[in-house]
């Protein structure tokens, strides 16, 4: 709850804070590199994490560090620290999402599609309370919107200090050392698809905001607070879709909500009327809440058993993608307006569906819940 709160209010957050920094686009979008940035690291670092310290010590580790990132990230003024806190902050974001989506799949088996994407159901709650606090503040008190940042961190010190496990088992490391070794040529592949996936996603999450203001001419405050509808979507993919696509394999899953996606995404990018535009983005985060779980899956399926190593390195892909989307748009933007640069995602999308379409998982579906 924790991480997604920050990331609904990181995303919508960047004009407000371009506004206070006075930077272009691209500069701005340097915010969203680090935490690419720090995805990398984190996924370079998760097998070694876990080997020495356990799934779970890693986890609690990274909401240790995400806290003090966000701390320096409301702390900071110039645009140098905003960018290394919110390096920090990912760090953190990273080490958690790497290893809960891990341990939900080794506990729940062929349970986790529903399990992790309904996990993130309500993950997806806090997102939009992060947009909508963020938003809120910066309506009727635009100076004051950093607040609405720190407003995770009690929630951070009570899950770390009432609702953490304190008597678990001892971690030893496995004397083999960390997972490692090669992967097939499928799981690259399929690695690629889930960049692109994440690419797009994270492109809408930053930069809609700044895509209606440019369409519909609202007021910044308007369209942060519109974003709630991107994460209102996810919420709802995210809870209702495992259940009502459980009789389709994985991939053909992920495909329905690739196609989702576009078709809102398409409605989005045409639409002039912030009512339209708020409807469709709402499609658009249907379509993008389950792709990170569903790839996820995919990935450790093709991985042979390695699932620490699938997520180090879906971890380093999505670090890529959140470096790379984020600052390619605003740098497009700079130079053609948001409106054409936003025309990178659907080529994101298509990217995404062939892959699926040519490299299958057969991951094999929901049983039953």
């Amino acid at each position: 709850m924790c991480i997604n709160f920050f990331l609904g209010a990181f995303g919508p957050s960047q004009p407000l804070l371009r506004a206070d920094q006075n930077t272009s686009l691209t500069i701005a979008g340097l915010h969203g590199t680090a935490l690419g940035v720090a995805a990398i690291f984190a996924g370079l670092s998760n097998p070694h994490l876990v080997h020495k310290f356990g799934r779970t010590n890693t986890g609690w580790l990274g909401l240790t560090i995400f806290s003090l990132g966000v701390m320096a990230f409301v702390a900071a003024r110039p645009v140098q620290l905003t960018i290394l806190a919110a390096l920090v902050t990912g760090f953190g974001v990273s080490l958690v999402i790497n290893n809960y989506v891990t341990s939900l799949n080794q506990h729940y088996g062929k349970q986790s599609p529903v399990a992790v994407s309904q996990a993130n159901s309500i993950g997806s709650v806090s997102f939009v309370l992060g947009t909508l606090i963020v938003g809120l503040i910066a309506d009727n008190f635009r100076d004051q919107w950093r607040i609405g940042i720190l407003t995770v961190l009690p929630v951070a010190l009570y899950l770390f200090f009432f609702r953490r496990i304190k008597d678990v088992d001892a971690h030893v490391p496995n004397e083999h050392g960390p997972q490692g070794g090669k992967l097939s040529r499928n799981f690259w592949i399929s690695l690629f698809g889930f960049f692109t996936c994440i690419s797009s996603e994270f492109a809408l999450s930053f930069w809609s905001a700044a895509l209606i203001i440019d369409r519909t001419d609202s007021v910044p405050a308007i369209a942060t607070l519109a974003v709630v509808a991107f994460g209102s979507g996810m919420a709802t993919g995210r809870w209702f879709g495992p259940i009502l696509l459980k009789q389709w394999e994985i991939d053909i899953q992920l495909k329905i909500f690739i196609a989702i996606e576009f078709i809102g995404f398409a409605v989005l990018w045409f639409s002039h009327n912030l009512t339209i535009s708020i409807l469709s983005l709402f499609v658009t985060g249907v379509g993008v809440s389950g792709q990170f779980t569903l790839s996820s899956i995919r990935l450790i399926g093709l991985s042979g058993g390695r699932p620490d190593l699938a997520m180090g390195k879906n971890s380093l892909a999505a670090g890529f993608a959140i470096g790379l989307s984020p600052f390619v748009l605003g740098v497009l933007g700079d130079h053609l307006g948001i409106s054409r640069a936003y025309l990178m995602v659907p080529v994101l999308m298509i990217i995404a569906y062939a892959v699926i379409q040519f490299i299958p998982s057969h991951v094999e579906p929901v049983d039953e819940l």
